[in-house]
């Protein structure tokens, strides 16, 4: 009998199952095959994901791409997502992560004449001999729209909740930040630029740890995932040395595993990978990148969720 019970402990523990944990990853994707349609997944080590229910939410009209989720103290997880419709953001509620409803997508207000960094260089405020409405290089926007509202994620920080978008008025994408004025998610803020960061920049997403912000961004022009740090959510951020995750990635997901290291996933969208890194020296160095197993190749852009299980 012992000698059956060591077989089928050995047996369990070569069987390439995650080991439980007291928390519980939720990731939310579109796919390869839709951007239609929001998946969601869950898992026990922020590694190993199992669908929760694929094609778990439709909006209705235009896409869900970029999803960013969170749990809120009234017990709802909400969802905030690229509608690729001008400068809309959706929003979608849930009780249980598989039945979603359409909360509504909000208008970006066009507050934003002169917006800091978005310009393209090709402005009337440009050096001599330029033209167009844009502005300069890293310099206002000379246009009083917002014409693009793109890869919103939530930041929660105390008893605030925001969202930071990447906006643009016709040039290079700038993150602003965007807080709730009700606990409904419903009525926001108007938008305040991320100092620090400047144009041609998407797919922000910010962390706190202890009393440093640290905000992951695509730099649009190198193609890669870069690190900046600031004293506060709205900046001014400097930049500090990356992890060596290569080139031409988007869509930064970063949370803390249940050995209290930090994870980063990125999008590697023209080889068709997802990939993921860590640190467990305080966001200090990064182990060198690898797949996600299971869903790389499959999923787009994720966001991830950790909760005590």
């Amino acid at each position: 009998m012992l000698v059956v019970a060591g077989l089928l402990v050995a047996a369990s523990g070569s069987s390439g199952a995650a080991p439980p944990t007291d928390r519980r990853y939720t990731m939310v994707a579109f796919s390869n095959i839709s951007d239609h349609d929001l998946d969601v997944y869950e898992s026990g080590d922020a590694t190993h994901f199992q669908p929760l229910r694929l094609s778990a939410y439709r909006p209705p009209s235009g896409v869900v791409r970029d999803p960013s989720i969170f749990r809120h103290t009234d017990g709802l997880y909400y969802l905030t997502y690229t509608t690729v419709d001008g400068a809309n953001i959706g929003f979608a509620r849930s009780s249980d992560r598989i039945n979603w409803t359409f909360l509504g997508a909000w208008p970006v207000p066009f507050c934003c004449a002169f917006l800091p960094g978005t310009g393209d260089g090709t402005g009337s405020a440009s050096p001599p001999g330029s033209s167009g409405s844009a502005g300069f290089s890293d310099g206002p926007s000379l246009s009083p729209f917002t014409t693009k509202a793109w890869a919103p994620e939530w930041f929660v920080d105390g008893d605030r909740v925001n969202v930071i978008l990447s906006m643009s008025t016709g040039g290079g994408f700038v993150p602003y930040l965007m807080t709730a004025l009700d606990p409904s998610l419903r009525i926001w803020g108007l938008p305040v630029p991320l100092d620090g960061i400047g144009a041609d920049h998407i797919d922000t997403t910010v962390i706190k740890v202890g009393s440093t912000y640290h905000a992951f961004t695509k730099n649009e022009t190198k193609k890669v995932i870069e690190h900046a740090v600031a004293p506060s959510v709205t900046g001014p951020y400097s930049f500090v040395p990356a992890g060596n995750w290569g080139s031409m990635l988007e869509g930064p997901a970063v949370v803390q595993l249940p050995n209290n290291a930090w994870r980063i996933y990125v999008d590697a969208y023209t080889e068709g990978k997802y990939l993921y890194s860590d640190s467990t020296d305080g966001l200090n160095t990064w182990s060198p990148v690898q797949e996600l197993p299971g869903l790389s190749g499959t999923v787009r852009h994720v966001g991830v969720m950790s909760e005590p299980a």
